[in-house]
C-alpha cells in the first residue's frame, strides 16, 4: 500500500444528537475534514455523490472549495453515478475544480449504486437509447465524458463570435492537461474492471462487489485486480494505472463513538442483493481502538496513516 485516505458519505439529521444537522454543517465540516486531514498527513480526501438523500450529491463545488483551502492533499470522489451526468458541463466543472486545487483532482466515476428513488436520472432528464439499459447509458456517458477531457477541438466556430476564437475547432474551457488520467472506475464486476482498462481509467473496487464465484471478499477483489492489469498491459497503455481498495474502518475514541460502532464490527464477510438478480458480497467492517487497528493493519498502512491514528 503506498496512500491512503478517507472517504465521507456526508450524512446529516435533525437529531440533537448530530453535529452535522443540515446540508451547510456537512460541506463546510468537508472542507476542515479535508484541511485537518492534510496536516496529519493523509493522502486523499474523498467524498461520495448520493442523489436524492440527505447526503453529499453535487461534487464540484465542494472539491473546488477543498482545493482551495489545501496545498497537498489528493481530492476526489467514490463514485459519481454518470446516468445522472452531463459529460459536457461535467468536463468544464471537473476542469475548474482541477485547476483550482492544482492539478489534485482524482475522479472516481461509475455507473451507480441502489438508488433512493426509482430511476432517478430520469428526473435529470436522460433516457437510454434504443437498446441500452441505464447501466449502458452511464458508460456512454462515461466514455463522452473522457474524450472530452482530451482536450480536442470538436465544435465548429462562429464567424462572427462575441469574442476572437483560436484557429480550428473548439474545446471545451477551462482545460486542466492531465486530468484525463487522473479518473477512476468504481467497478463491481470483473468485465467492467477490464472494460475501465482498456479506455485506460484507473480502478476503484469497493467494499462491495458483485458475487462472481461464491469466494470471499478478498479473493474476488484480488481476481479482479488481475483482470485489470491484465486488459491494461493487452491494451498496451504506457503509463503506470492506480488502483484503489476500500474498507470500512472505525477507530473508536470515546464511549460515543463506541456507542455508534462498537458493535458495528462483523467478523465475516456478507452476502445481499442489489436487486432481484444480483448477488452481492459486502466486506467486513472494522471497528476498534487505534492501536488494535495499527496491530491489525500494521504491514499494509504506510507511516503517516499510523502517525494519524496517534494524533
Amino acid at each position: 500500500m503506498k496512500k491512503i485516505g478517507f472517504l465521507s458519505f456526508g450524512h446529516w439529521t435533525p437529531s440533537p444528537q448530530s453535529q452535522a444537522r443540515s446540508a451547510a454543517d456537512v460541506l463546510l465540516q468537508s472542507i476542515d475534514l479535508a484541511v485537518e486531514a492534510e496536516r496529519l498527513g493523509i493522502d486523499g480526501a474523498y467524498f461520495r455523490v448520493h442523489h436524492f438523500a440527505q447526503q453529499l450529491a453535487s461534487p464540484f463545488p465542494l472539491l473546488a472549495a477543498v482545493g482551495a483551502k489545501t496545498r497537498k492533499i489528493e481530492i476526489g470522489t467514490a463514485v459519481i453515478d454518470m446516468r445522472y451526468e452531463n459529460p459536457h458541463y461535467m468536463a468544464e466543472d471537473a476542469g475548474a475544480a482541477d485547476l483550482i486545487s492544482g492539478g489534485r483532482l482524482q475522479l472516481g466515476i461509475s455507473r451507480g449504486s441502489p438508488e433512493q428513488v426509482i430511476d432517478g436520472w430520469r428526473y435529470f432528464g436522460y433516457r437510454p437509447i434504443e437498446g441500452e439499459d441505464d447501466a449502458d447509458m452511464g458508460r456512454r456517458h462515461a466514455e463522452e465524458f473522457l474524450e472530452l477531457l482530451r482536450g480536442k477541438g470538436f465544435a465548429q466556430p462562429n464567424p462572427r463570435p462575441m469574442f476572437t476564437n483560436p484557429p480550428g475547432l473548439l474545446r471545451l474551457e477551462p482545460y486542466s492537461a492531465g486530468l484525463r488520467d487522473r479518473i477512476w472506475w468504481g467497478s463491481a464486476s470483473n468485465a467492467t474492471a477490464a472494460w475501465a482498462a482498456k479506455l485506460g481509467m484507473n480502478l476503484q473496487t469497493s467494499t462491495l462487489k458483485f458475487d462472481e464465484t461464491g469466494e470471499s471478499l478478498h479473493i474476488q477483489q484480488a481476481a479482479q485486480i488481475r483482470a485489470f492489469r491484465a486488459a491494461w498491459k493487452e491494451a498496451g497503455h504506457t503509463r503506470t494505472p492506480r488502483i484503489s481498495v476500500s474498507r470500512s474502518i472505525f477507530a473508536l475514541i470515546d464511549d460515543r463513538d463506541r456507542g455508534y460502532f462498537g458493535r458495528g464490527s462483523q467478523e465475516g464477510d456478507k452476502i445481499g442483493f442489489l436487486d432481484e438478480n444480483t448477488r452481492a458480497i459486502f466486506g467486513r467492517s472494522y471497528a476498534a481502538e487505534p492501536d488494535i487497528l495499527i496491530c491489525r493493519f500494521r504491514k499494509f498502512w504506510p507511516v503517516s496513516f499510523r502517525k494519524f491514528w496517534h494524533a
